[in-house]
């Protein structure tokens, strides 16, 4: 049996280990609130890992999807800290279960479609998989203003997830055989999954990239229209991790579109800057 403490602590670590920006960001918030997102952050952790590593990813997923209604019913795991801390951030915010579900069926979308045609298939996904997170910790980071701000929780999820999308181009297609960009999108600049497959950067592929970067830098700012409406001690660290993952971008930039080789992260020093700029 785990105590509540030793599984915020556990989903502390685990944020450490696999998400270092999040974790910066995050960090700001008051002590109970950070937690909470400590809390969220390894549930969602935890589903994607069975995408991506279980071998038998479906029925990992349907296991954890019925593990996840037991817990909505008061039937919790005491030996799994990601529950209990989860019970405990449920206890002490008034949480929504949509988007948990909402982000399951994401989950589900990544094992059964590995291409997507269209761009607003994209943005779909990725409400999904990412704006369902910004759904989740809005009853945490800006209680009073949850229903204001859901729009800037999808926006930015949408952002990040497009981020991820444009950094993580090469890992997604040869460690998982998964395209992201939108065929569409590619046939438009006569860039083809061949060449994609072969690692090619050229003008085409600069293209197809800088077209998902605009919407992505679109959805930005659609979210730093409504920044003013977080509550003071969220500003910053919503603000921080928006401007950490739009760098992300303009790393790539300065890498030279290099996706296939090399991923682009922004550094302790970079983000120090960032945060001075943005404080």
């Amino acid at each position: 049996m785990v105590d509540v403490q030793t599984a915020l602590k556990v989903c502390e670590e685990t944020i450490q280990t696999h998400s270092k920006t999040f974790y910066r960001a995050f960090s700001m918030l008051p002590k109970k609130k950070r937690q909470a997102v400590w809390a969220v952050y390894s549930f969602c952790r935890r589903a994607d890992d069975i995408v991506d590593e279980s071998a038998s990813p479906k029925e990992d997923l349907a296991s954890f999807r019925e593990t996840f209604d037991r817990f909505l019913q008061g039937e919790v795991d005491r030996n799994d800290p990601i529950w209990v801390a989860l019970e405990h951030t449920f206890q002490e915010f008034r949480m929504d279960e949509a988007p948990f579900r909402d982000l399951l069926q994401g989950q589900e979308m990544d094992i059964e479609q590995q291409r997507y045609e269209t761009l607003d298939e994209l943005l779909i996904y990725s409400y999904h998989v990412a704006s369902t997170v910004g759904l989740m910790l809005l009853p945490i980071i800006a209680p009073r203003k949850k229903e204001q701000l859901k729009e800037a929780a999808i926006s930015l999820g949408i952002a990040m997830q497009l981020t991820n999308i444009l950094r993580d181009i090469g890992e997604d297609q040869a460690e998982r055989d998964r395209i992201y960009l939108p065929k569409q999108v590619m046939d438009q600049f006569g860039y083809t999954e061949q060449e994609l497959q072969e690692g090619v950067v050229n003008q085409a592929f600069q293209h197809v990239w800088e077209y998902i970067a605009f919407e992505a830098e679109a959805y930005y700012e659609e979210f730093f229209d409504h920044l003013h409406e977080f509550p003071l001690y969220s500003r910053i660290p919503v603000k921080a991790a928006a401007h950490f993952y739009k760098a992300i971008l303009d790393k790539t930039r300065e890498n030279e579109y290099r996706v296939f080789t090399e991923r682009a992260f922004i550094s302790k020093q970079e983000k120090a800057l960032i945060l001075e700029d943005i404080t």
